[in-house]
């Protein structure tokens, strides 16, 4: 990606304790792979955290405490990682800001936490180990960059702008919590069984897929951020991340009905379908009889 010099987000609070990030400063995919934790946790990376859209539950009042306790976060380091992630999300704040403005509305920016390990959210306790996730009940995205390096290594999803699709995803749910998305959804899975309930998460995710095409595209005929192979790391993280591919890693077999995030035919077209058109209205994943 040529992000260059471009702005960085003061959006982000640093948790970390020890900076570092993306391993540690040595490149956006870093050696090893997952170690202890368990492949099948992985079905419920790049998502709404379970906690709040999936069990349709109250998130409580907010909560920003640092990882290490009480007290302000403190500012992000200037480690690769970081700057990174601060460009990316000012990115998304450069497209997104405007888009709203087009239908009136006034577009409240995300707050992204980085941390390491585990930190708490409005949503419970963050962990490592669930991956990326964007808690509704304080308006903020979590993520542990060195497990979303170990991730990309450990999927065979590397590069920069895998790495910035996963971050456009989760900006996508706080897009779609401010345009209303995930209250309609929270209350249509609270009177669903569980197979509606996880078609209707399906949607929701597969519309953040959506969204983040949306964004590159945007960003893309703005300030040309893209380079040669750019967009085949974005659809190949796409479809590394399909529940599908994902079930079969972790046990052998699929069971669609058990689907929250959609397969990877699905979250690669949707994807597609937001990065070739640029446009809201196309993101619409609720309306097809089959996403």
């Amino acid at each position: 990606m040529q992000l260059g010099d471009g702005r960085e987000s003061n959006n982000v609070e640093d948790r970390r304790g020890g900076g570092g990030g993306f391993g540690g400063g040595r490149g956006l995919a870093v050696g090893g792979g997952l170690g202890s934790v368990v492949l099948v946790v992985i079905a419920l990376l790049l998502g709404v955290d379970p906690g709040v859209i999936l069990s349709g539950g109250d998130p409580g009042p907010a909560r920003t405490e640092t990882q290490g306790g009480g007290g302000a976060a403190a500012p992000a380091a200037n480690d690769e990682g970081s700057r990174f992630v601060r460009r990316v999300l000012a990115e998304t704040e450069d497209v997104w800001n405007p888009v709203f403005q087009q239908m009136g509305r006034r577009y409240q920016e995300p707050r992204l936490v980085l941390f390491s390990g585990a930190s708490q959210s409005a949503c419970g306790t963050a962990q490592s180990a669930v991956g990326p996730f964007y808690c509704p009940g304080d308006q903020r995205v979590y993520i542990d960059l060195e497990f979303l390096a170990q991730m990309q290594r450990q999927l065979g999803a590397p590069g920069d702008f895998a790495a910035a699709y996963v971050i456009a995803h989760e900006v996508g749910h706080h897009v779609q919590n401010q345009l209303g998305v995930l209250g309609r959804v929270q209350e249509l899975r609270g009177r669903a069984d569980e197979r509606e309930a996880n078609a209707l998460q399906v949607r929701v995710e597969l519309q953040a897929d959506c969204l983040a095409g949306m964004w590159a595209r945007r960003a893309q005929d703005a300030r040309q951020i893209l380079e040669d192979g750019d967009l085949e790391e974005g659809l190949n993280a796409a479809a590394a991340v399909g529940d599908d591919r994902l079930q079969r890693r972790a046990r052998g077999t699929v069971q669609p009905d058990s689907f929250t995030h959609g397969s990877s035919e699905q979250r690669v077209r949707w994807f597609r379908t937001g990065l070739q058109s640029g446009q809201l209205e196309a993101c619409d994943t609720f309306r097809p009889a089959r996403p």
